[in-house]
C-alpha cells in the first residue's frame, strides 16, 4: 500500500471514499469536518444529534452524498472518542478501521483527513499524527492470501492524506514516510509469521535475510550446521537435533553510524515450528506453533525498515533459527549441554527450547561489543497467563534500557510491562548437575525464563521482550488481523530511531 500527501481541499477531491474522523463531543463540528458537513447539507450533524452515530472510538458510519454535493462517492465517518482523550494510538486505530471498511467495500483507494489531530496539535505534533495514521492505514489494510488459490482478493492500494497548508503538508509527509515504511515492515513480519512451518523453514528465513540484504544494502552472514558446530553453538544445535531441517544463525548488519560506534543489537527467536520436542505439546492448537518464530520475523522486518529509513546508527540483527521436533536423535529431558558461552545447561524440559537458542545467540552477540542488546521471543505461556494478549513483558539487567524499551512501545502502540527479577526467581533455575537448568517450573515462569537469558547476557546492557501473548491474536483491533501481528517490529524501529535522536 502507498500512502501519499496531496495538497487539496476535501470538498473538491474526487475519491471513491472520503474518511472524516469525528470527535464524540464535536458540537459544533470544526474545520474540514464542518466543510464536509455543510456540503452534505448537515447530514453529519444530524446523525450525531439523533444518536445514530456516537463517534465512539473505532465506530464507523457510511454515508452516500447526494449528486452534486461532493465529488467523493462515499463518506465514511470514523469515531475517535472525546477530544481530550485523543492519542496517537486512537489515530492509528481509526485509520485501521477506515482501511478495513475500504477492504469490505472492495475499494482500492481512499482519501482521509487529519483535521481531528490538528485540533490537538498542541500535544500531538502533525508529524506524529501522520505517522500513526499511515501505520494504521497500512496495518488495517493487511490481508494474507499467499497460500490460497484463485484470483487474489481486492486490496487497498493507495491512501491519500489531504492537507491544504504547505508547511503542515511537509510535516505530514515526513510522518507518513516513516509510518508507511515501518508499517510495511510489520506487514512483512506478519507474512513470515503466517506462513506455515513447511514453507517458512530456517533456510527460508535465511533466504529472506539475504534478499533484504541485497535490496537494502545490509551485510548478511548465515551460519549453517557445520559453521555452528565450528563456532561451538551446542545449545542451538541441540534444539535442532530432532529435525531434518538445517539450523541457521542469521546475522544482518546495518552500518550507517559513525566509524567505531558500538552497535545496537536486536535478537529474535526463530523456532519455525515448535512441537515441544520429546516434551511434546498437546495436539490442540499445536498448528499455531508456526508463530514461534515471531521474534525472528520482527528482527528481519525491523532491519529492513531501519535500512530503508537510512537511520544513522550501527545496528546488528541476529536470528537463531531451527525447528524443535521429536525423533530418535532429539534432545532429551535430563541431557546436559555446554553452551557457546561455556556454561552447562541441564535440560529438564525440551519445550523450553527458545531460551537455549537465544542463549547461544546472546553469547555470539558479544563479538560486536554492543552498546545494548534487546531480544524478542514468544518465550512462555506463563507470560500470556500473567499479561494476556494486550501487552508484552519486558525485563532486563539495565533499568534505564528497560524504560527506553517500555517508552518506545508506548509511543507506537505496542506496550510492554516491566516484570521484577528477584534473586529468588534466579534460584528456581539452580541445577544439581549443571551450571543452570532450562526451566524453573510453572511459578513465575516468564521471569525465570528471563533470568535464564540474563545469565548469558551478563556484562551486556540487555533487555528481553516476551511477546508470547502479543505476536499473534484474533485481530479484533482495527489495525490488526487474525494471525501474526508483527509485534514488536515497530517497537524495535522506534527504539533505534530514538537512539539516533
Amino acid at each position: 500500500m502507498n500512502v501519499t500527501v496531496v495538497r487539496a481541499d476535501c470538498t473538491d477531491f474526487e475519491t471513491p471514499l472520503l474518511v472524516v474522523n469525528v470527535f464524540a463531543d464535536a458540537d459544533p463540528l470544526e474545520g474540514p469536518a464542518a466543510k464536509v458537513d455543510e456540503a452534505l447539507g448537515g447530514r453529519i450533524s444530524d446523525v450525531l444529534r439523533r444518536g445514530d452515530f456516537r463517534a465512539k472510538p473505532d465506530e464507523t458510519l457510511l454515508l452516500y452524498p447526494a449528486p452534486g454535493t461532493l465529488p467523493a462517492e462515499r463518506v465514511l465517518l470514523v469515531g475517535v472518542g472525546k477530544r481530550a482523550d485523543l492519542t496517537t494510538d486512537r489515530i492509528r486505530r481509526a485509520a485501521g478501521a477506515a482501511s478495513k471498511e475500504a477492504l469490505r467495500l472492495r475499494i482500492p483507494r481512499y482519501a482521509t483527513l487529519l483535521h481531528h489531530a490538528e485540533l490537538v496539535a498542541d500535544r500531538i505534533p502533525p508529524r506524529d499524527a501522520a505517522r500513526a495514521a499511515a501505520e494504521g492505514a497500512v496495518l488495517g489494510g493487511y490481508t494474507f492470501t499467499e497460500m490460497k488459490s484463485g484470483d487474489p482478493p481486492a486490496r487497498v492500494q493507495e491512501v491519500t492524506v489531504l492537507e491544504k497548508g504547505e508547511e503542515k503538508a511537509r510535516e505530514i509527509e515526513e510522518g507518513v514516510r516513516v509510518g508507511t515504511v515501518t508499517a510495511r515492515a510489520e506487514c512483512f513480519a506478519r507474512d513470515l509469521g503466517n506462513l506455515p512451518g513447511n514453507v517458512a523453514t530456517p533456510t527460508y528465513l535465511a533466504d529472506a535475510a539475504e534478499r533484504i540484504g541485497r535490496e537494502h544494502g545490509l551485510s548478511v552472514t548465515v551460519l549453517g550446521r557445520a559453521e555452528l558446530e565450528a563456532e561451538g553453538m551446542r545449545a542451538h544445535l541441540a534444539v535442532s537435533a530432532g529435525s531434518e531441517q538445517e539450523p541457521k544463525l542469521i546475522v544482518l548488519e546495518h552500518r550507517r553510524g559513525p566509524e567505531g560506534q558500538k552497535p545496537l543489537v536486536l535478537v529474535g527467536k526463530g523456532v519455525t515450528f515448535d512441537s515441544g520436542g520429546i516434551s511434546i505439546k498437546p495436539a490442540a492448537g499445536m498448528e499455531e506453533m508456526k508463530f514461534d518464530m515471531s521474534g525472528a520475523g520482527a528482527v528481519l522486518a525491523a532491519m529492513r525498515a531501519i535500512a530503508e529509513l537510512e537511520v544513522p546508527v550501527n545496528v546488528v540483527g541476529i536470528v537463531p533459527a531451527t525447528e524443535n521436533l521429536p525423533s530418535g536423535a532429539a534432545l532429551k529431558p535430563g541431557d546436559i549441554i555446554r553452551s557457546h558461552l561455556g556454561k552447562t545447561i541441564e535440560v529438564v524440559n525440551t519445550d523450553a527450547e527458545g531460551r537455549l537458542i537465544l542463549a547461544d545467540a546472546l553469547s555470539y552477540a558479544r563479538r560486536f561489543d554492543p552498546a545494548a542488546v534487546v531480544d524478542a521471543a514468544t518465550l512462555t505461556g506463563a507470560c500470556v497467563i500473567a499479561l494476556g494478549h494486550h501487552v508484552s513483558a519486558v525485563m532486563g539487567n539495565d533499568p534505564a534500557l528497560v524504560e527506553e524499551i517500555r517508552a518506545a512501545g508506548e509511543r507506537v502502540g505496542e506496550p510492554a510491562w516491566p516484570l521484577p527479577m528477584l534473586q529468588g526467581h534466579r534460584e528456581q533455575i539452580d541445577s544439581d548437575y549443571a551450571d543452570i537448568k532450562n526451566s524453573g517450573g510453572r511459578p513465575a515462569g516468564a521471569i525465570t525464563a528471563g533470568w535464564f537469558l540474563r545469565e548469558f547476557a551478563e556484562g551486556l546492557p540487555w533487555v528481553h521482550l516476551d511477546v508470547a501473548g502479543t505476536a499473534s491474536g484474533d485481530g479484533k483491533a482495527p489495525h490488526l488481523t487474525r494471525g501474526s501481528s508483527g509485534v514488536p517490529t515497530r517497537l524495535f524501529v522506534e527504539w533505534v530511531l530514538s537512539r539516533a535522536g
